[in-house]
């Protein structure tokens, strides 16, 4: 991909003052480009520098102007990772410089991406920043299956939580979690969950019946998506058996049996019918 400057600045973009830069976290989504929003389209093709996170897939920083500065920092649990000091870093100087600076991001900024940390920090240093928020993996991932992350007869509301802690931190309480879920008839979304799959599993059903319906979604909304439906008490089992990995999300609650309704549907459906869906 190539490299230097466009032209126009978005009217979402807020100039840093004295240079002209500006700054932009946009929500690339969970990698579908046609889930992109409009606005962040016309960010993307606005920007002269793009610092692009691990999980945006390449068809949608190809609606990049072929003259922006493309700079890939990507961060994996588990993997590699640039620094998150240095991706801000690069961000005020690039402001500074007079860029107009997109932050592409996997799903949404502000849901598990450090979109906080990096606002505060650009902040702090005087620069204004907007975000645009994207569609977060958690809900494309179970609504590719046919199902609802709420409904009136099973779930009250959504819970959206990691799975994994920053060093040094305790992470979830995920028996309190799992009784807050139970009384309140909430779903559990679970992001980073799969390397701690089985410590989740068993200290989730200490408040959760073993047959809590479960589904575990990898690559969400793209065409190389895989998934599987299982129950609490053999979610770990079902990600060793079927060789699921990261990025994925966990998603525990009874909406998830709706997606076994969404297959009978479409199964009675005659084949003129799921042809043209």
């Amino acid at each position: 991909m190539s490299r230097p400057t466009p032209s126009t600045t978005p009217p979402t973009a807020q100039p840093h003052l004295g240079t002209g830069g500006s700054c932009t976290l946009v929500g690339a989504g969970p990698g579908d480009p046609e889930l992109l929003t409009i606005k962040a389209l016309k960010a993307i093709q606005a920007a002269t520098v793009l610092l692009v996170d691990d999980l945006v897939s390449d068809a949608i920083v190809e609606h990049a102007s072929p003259t922006a500065r493309i700079v890939y920092v990507g961060k994996r649990g588990g993997c590699k990772s640039t620094p998150q000091a240095f991706i801000e870093k690069l961000m005020l100087m690039a402001v500074n410089e007079g860029e107009n600076v997109v932050r592409l991001k996997g799903g949404d900024p502000f849901i598990f991406g450090r979109g906080g940390e990096e606002v505060e920090h650009l902040r702090a240093a005087g620069v204004q920043v907007t975000v645009i928020n994207g569609i977060t993996a958690g809900l494309a991932g179970l609504t590719s299956l046919g199902a609802p992350l709420t409904h009136r007869e099973h779930a009250h509301g959504v819970v959206f939580v990691t799975g994994h802690a920053k060093p040094g931190d305790a992470g979830t309480d995920w028996r309190q979690l799992a009784a807050t879920a139970r009384d309140a008839k909430l779903t559990l979304v679970i992001y980073m969950g799969v390397s701690g799959a089985a410590t989740i599993e068993q200290e989730l059903l200490t408040g959760l019946p073993a047959d809590t319906p479960v589904a575990i979604i990898q690559h969400a909304s793209l065409p190389h998506q895989r998934h599987a439906v299982t129950t609490l008490g053999t979610l770990h089992a079902t990600i060793t058996r079927e060789g699921l990995a990261s990025p994925s999300v966990i998603v525990v609650g009874d909406v998830v049996r709706g997606v076994a309704l969404a297959v009978q549907d479409a199964s009675a459906l005659p084949l003129q019918a799921l042809r043209a869906g």
